[in-house]
């Protein structure tokens, strides 16, 4: 029987499940805000440039730790380590209470958003959209329960279709002749505002140290997969960025309000709203299968070192997996979503708690260099301390940006996290 994690993640499971997380509809729904913040075609370029080569940064660092300590739990094991027992229980209390609950809610609602333009058994209203979010949540914590295997196979379909999608989205637009209609005029937006929606969109890179204790062969796969990964999304996100300039131009983009269909209507009228709204409900659903996925294994962690969450802490013998540790954070996620009700608020609700954390774990690696430094690194993060120095500076950035755009918000997942 097993009561502990098996290495079952292979290379290609380890970047599917890297790729299917960043990947979710932030693309989609920010993509024109982003433009409006960079000036011009080669600014949008350019800023998605930045933001791939800026995460691939903190992907870096991140590498070194998870190689160096290659156990379940992530940022969780390296801010214990690095800072003390009361940094790692903080760590695992936001992500149990606020963090992955938010950010499954936000993918959740992305899905239901989209979900309930296909079919709306209500008519109206939000009740279709809370209905679909709960269930989409409900049902891939469940097949996360029941299996390592089946957790991970549903991710794979779903990042390779996420991913054949944005290329036949791609495709389709570079088919069509460039748009030569003049666009309203649209306002713009500070360039740190759009690179704010960027690093959104790129979100969810470091989730591969989380399911350490999981990978086949962790010191080689866990930084091929973390940089595969990145590159990966960088690339398509490049590729979807040059077909929406091409197909609309900057201005076009800037004014579009549904920028994937409008993109595709050019060469299929008829169908490019259904079209794209399952493209985006299988991209949702990636992203929220991912996040349960990974998140049940802070919680796990959490559960092995102390005592008041030592029910977490256990591997279901009969199904291998953190299955009380899942179905904990699978309620608490469908609490949000009924309280909470929308996708921005659920964003605005984690955004400063998660990167004061990302803060904490990038400056790990130069803590943990003097702390331990006997320890075997079997990857050292190129350029240090460099690369973990301009991560960490993104990071103070977006927090000060969360905190004083909505404070109140903020300040009520603060006033969570320190309850723990």
């Amino acid at each position: 029987m097993t009561r502990k994690p098996k290495p079952e993640l292979t290379l290609f499971d380890s970047t599917c499940l890297i790729v299917g997380i960043i990947i979710g509809a932030g693309i989609y729904q920010m993509a024109p805000d982003i433009a409006k913040g960079a000036g011009g075609v080669w600014g949008v370029l350019g800023l998605w440039v930045l933001g791939g080569a800026l995460s691939l940064c903190g992907a870096l660092s991140y590498a070194e730790l998870a190689t160096a300590y290659p156990q379940e739990g992530g940022d969780y094991v390296y801010l214990s380590r690095a800072y003390g027992s009361w940094a790692g229980f903080l760590f695992g209390w936001a992500q149990l209470a606020i963090v992955r609950p938010g950010d499954i809610a936000v993918m959740a609602f992305a899905f239901a958003t989209y979900a309930r333009a296909i079919y709306d058994p209500f008519g109206g209203g939000s009740q279709a959209q809370v209905l679909y979010a709960v269930l989409a949540t409900l049902i891939l914590t469940l097949i996360n329960v029941l299996g390592v295997r089946q957790g991970k196979w549903t991710q794979n379909l779903l990042t390779t279709v996420k991913a054949v999608g944005l290329l036949v989205i791609v495709g389709a637009a570079f088919l069509a002749e460039p748009s030569t209609a003049p666009a309203e005029g649209v306002g713009r937006l500070p360039v740190s505002l759009a690179l704010i929606f960027v690093l959104f969109t790129y979100g969810g890179w470091n989730e591969m140290a989380y399911v350490a204790g999981e990978v086949r062969h962790p010191r080689r796969n866990i930084v091929r997969a973390l940089v595969l990964g990145t590159a990966a999304v960088t690339l398509l996100y490049l590729m979807v960025n040059a077909a929406f300039l091409h197909t609309l131009g900057y201005e076009g983009l800037k004014a579009s309000k549904a920028v994937a269909t409008d993109s595709v209507a050019t060469v299929w009228p008829q169908g490019a709203g259904v079209l794209i709204s399952v493209l985006i409900c299988l991209s949702a659903l990636g992203a929220v299968n991912g996040l349960v996925f990974t998140g049940a294994r802070i919680s796990y962690a959490v559960g092995q070192d102390h005592r008041l969450f030592g029910y977490l802490g256990r591997w279901h013998p009969r199904w291998g997996t953190p299955a009380v540790a899942l179905l904990v954070q699978g309620l608490i996620a469908v609490t949000l979503i009924v309280a909470l009700g929308s996708f921005i608020d659920a964003i605005l609700y984690t955004a400063a708690t998660v990167y004061t954390f990302y803060l904490g774990s990038t400056l790990a690696v130069i803590v943990l260099r003097f702390k331990e430094p006997n320890r075997e690194r079997p990857y050292r993060v190129p350029g240090y301390p460099v690369t973990p120095l301009i991560f960490a500076g993104v990071c103070g950035f977006l927090i000060y940006s969360a905190v004083t755009y909505k404070p109140l918000i903020a300040l009520s997942a603060c006033g969570l996290l320190a309850l723990g």
